[in-house]
This record gives C-alpha cells, sequence and structure tokens, in this order.
C-alpha cells in the first residue's frame, strides 16, 4: 500500500533496498541496455587493461535499482516525478549494496522530496535527489 502524503514527515527514511549484484543480473543488464563494454563481463580485461580489481557494476544498473526502492515505496498510487544522480564510486559483483533515502521536505500537491543513496556499508557510492507524487487523505 502507498504511503500516504499526510503520514510522511521531513527525516523519515524510506524503506530501504538490499541487493548483491551477480555476473548473471550484470549479463542481462548489459544485453537488455545494448551495453556491450569489456569492463563489464571480461575480468581480464577490467584488470589488465582498465586497472580493476574485477569487473564492475553497471551505473545505470545501480541507477535502476535506486528507481526500484522509491517506486516500491511509494506503490502504484504513488508517481515518480523526479530523479538524479551521480555515479561517485565503484561497486564490484557480489557486494551487497543498499539503495534508499530520507524525506527532506513536502510541497503542495502530494509532492515529497528526498535525498536517495546507493551505498556499501557506510560508503555513498551513488548520491542524488528525488521527488515524489504520493497520495492524499482527501484526495488529488
Amino acid at each position: 500500500m502507498s504511503p500516504l502524503y499526510e503520514d510522511v514527515d521531513s527525516g523519515d527514511e524510506i524503506p530501504a533496498l538490499t541487493v548483491t549484484v551477480d555476473e548473471t543480473q550484470m549479463f542481462f543488464f548489459s544485453a537488455a541496455t545494448y551495453n556491450g563494454h569489456r569492463i563489464h563481463y571480461d575480468k581480464d580485461w577490467a584488470r589488465d587493461t582498465e586497472g580493476y580489481d574485477n569487473v564492475l557494476v553497471q551505473g545505470p544498473l545501480q541507477a535502476a535499482l535506486l528507481s526500484r526502492a522509491l517506486t516500491d515505496w511509494i506503490g502504484g498510487a504513488g508517481r515518480l516525478v523526479a530523479f538524479s544522480v551521480q555515479n561517485r564510486a565503484i561497486a564490484y559483483p557480489g557486494q551487497q549494496l543498499t539503495f534508499g533515502g530520507v524525506i527532506t521536505g513536502k510541497r503542495e500537491g502530494g509532492l515529497v522530496d528526498l535525498d536517495i543513496y546507493c551505498k556499501r556499508g557506510d560508503e555513498v557510492l551513488m548520491p542524488g535527489t528525488a521527488t515524489v507524487a504520493l497520495p492524499s487523505k482527501v484526495g488529488p
């Protein structure tokens, strides 16, 4: 069930989504997005040519999981209005990533602003902001 506009406040956290991305999920995401960059599937290339310890989880996959955390929270009666993120650090497959956010404000029309994130432990890999529209007890 969607949260109601009147029932959320600044400082409230949305339920976190925790995902451990694996190489199969990365393969299918690359196929679905036509992303053929070897850094996402070729370990030798990632190590020898790019200098990483392993292949890298795609930034757009992390953003998609972050938007899923938001849409899971707002449910079918809510609407994602705005979404912006910055990919600031890498993630490797097999690492536990947490996607979530904190409400920073409310505006007329049922709009709720949030600071959102993808974290690995306490390290923020992908900060961002979002605005959602939530249903109201009094209707539209």
